[in-house]
């Protein structure tokens, strides 16, 4: 039996991952409390009705202290379970955003204590928790379609969560830098199609866009000294244990140049063994 224990920040988008698991085949529970997660193991094992994958959704409400959980892991490890943890992330002006919105209240905001200090105190109390996941989903500008790519692509069409992920990112260095990014790659001297009036208004998903960048033979060069490092450092990463890898392309305004190698860099690389998820962060503003 494989259990994928969901935790993260109240607002990241735990119950849409939960509702894609569910999709996924995995039998989901929240918010169980941590010293129960044994004795659910035992009862799982025990039914008739044989549980492969389970997923257990737990964070701050669980209370008690997260060691407990490792201690419940290490119970249910000794059981025959193997475990994973995925820990879904968001930065504090975005939780902010969607507490608003929503008008929720989140669970460590009580006596007197604001948003803004009860994410931090929550961002505090996980910290550990974070250091030991295996899968880490930042959703931070996210929607809830990408989201669901980014898990379908780490867990569809396996028992265990193995499919190494590998997520190309285009960024504007004008909005900063993506604090995820595990490899960051600065594309600003490709020819910028900005000043291209024609181009101006289009994206590097654009044909026309993509010749502009390509036209001199610059970015193919970029593009083959890119794959050749892919292909050296990430078997490398995976031997290492790492469950995925971000990779960030950065031009100026996220727009033309690093969408079109961006998009490049991921054809090529779902031509590989990984799960292959390709975001542009900046290319709508």
């Amino acid at each position: 039996m494989y259990f994928l224990i969901v935790s993260g920040m109240s607002g990241a988008g735990k119950s849409r991952a939960a509702a894609t698991l569910e999709d996924l085949g995995y039998y989901c529970v929240d918010n169980l409390p941590i010293a129960l997660i044994p004795r659910f193991a035992e009862i799982c094992l025990a039914a008739t009705e044989r549980y492969e994958r389970v997923a257990l959704v737990t964070d701050v409400r669980a209370g008690g202290d997260f060691q407990q959980l490792f201690d419940s892991l290490d119970s249910i490890s000794r059981m025959g379970c193997d475990y994973r943890i995925l820990f879904l992330d968001t930065d504090t002006p975005t939780l902010i955003r969607r507490y608003k919105e929503t008008r929720r209240k989140h669970p460590l905001m009580e006596n007197g204590i604001g948003m803004t200090a009860a994410i931090e105190k929550e961002r505090e109390m996980l910290s550990g928790l974070r250091d030991h996941a295996d899968f880490v989903v930042n959703t931070t500008g996210l929607s809830a379609a990408t989201l669901r790519e980014r898990l379908l692509a780490l867990f569809a069409g396996t028992d265990n969560g193995g499919v190494f992920e590998v997520i190309v990112q285009s960024f504007g260095f004008k909005y900063g830098i993506p604090t995820e990014s595990d490899l960051v790659f600065d594309v600003r001297f490709l020819p910028n199609p900005y000043y291209e009036m024609s181009l101006r208004e289009k994206n590097g998903t654009d044909p026309d866009v993509r010749a502009y960048v390509f036209q001199d033979g610059v970015a193919d060069a970029l593009l083959r000294h890119l794959t050749q490092l892919t292909d050296f450092l990430l078997p490398r990463y995976m031997a290492e244990g790492k469950s995925n890898v971000i990779i960030g392309i950065g031009c100026t305004g996220g727009k033309h140049r690093s969408v079109a190698i961006a998009e490049a860099l991921s054809e090529y690389l779902r031509g590989k063994e990984y799960g292959v998820v390709t975001m542009h962060r900046d290319f709508q503003r």
